[in-house]
């Protein structure tokens, strides 16, 4: 038996509460996907963060927010005319960046998508702090609640 199915078993949480988390998260990766088969600019930190959502299924059009100036990063998006998704950390430096980006686009007439990334913040309460990590939680909840695939363990 493996390390990470024998401290699984060690657990106490009801497993439903897991099983909630994992179908909320689900939900919100749907929604996501959504957004980007639309052609939806997905705006993320780091190459991590862009691994970690592509493990999940999310293809699409992903942006680096952190190597650029923030207003012309800004510019150069709200010019392209498609909706934004800001998927920054909820880290403090995720959070200040996210609500600059925020600001930035606004001020350039385009509303950019900051639900899901806070939702994702309230679902994993603590467990994880970035994108990058996401994938890995989605595993463990995917172990936790028995809906784990095979394919799922690498």
């Amino acid at each position: 038996m493996s390390l990470i199915r024998k401290r699984l078993q060690n657990d106490v949480v009801d497993p439903q509460i897991y099983r909630k988390r994992l179908e909320r998260i689900e939900e919100l990766l749907s929604e996501l996907s959504e957004y980007s088969e639309r052609g939806a600019i997905i705006i993320v930190e780091g190459k991590r963060d862009i691994l970690s959502l592509k493990r999940l299924g999310i293809e699409g059009d992903f942006e680096l927010a952190t190597r650029h100036s923030l207003f012309n990063f800004s510019e150069r998006i709200a010019e392209l005319g498609k909706e934004v998704i800001i998927l920054t950390d909820w880290d403090r430096r995720g959070d200040l960046l996210a609500v600059k980006l925020s600001e930035y686009f606004e001020s350039f007439g385009l509303r950019p998508e900051l639900q899901i990334r806070h939702k994702l913040r309230l679902i994993s309460q603590k467990e994880i702090k970035d994108i990058e990590s996401l994938y890995n939680y989605v595993l463990r909840l995917r172990l936790k609640t028995g809906s784990c695939f095979d394919q799922d363990i690498k």
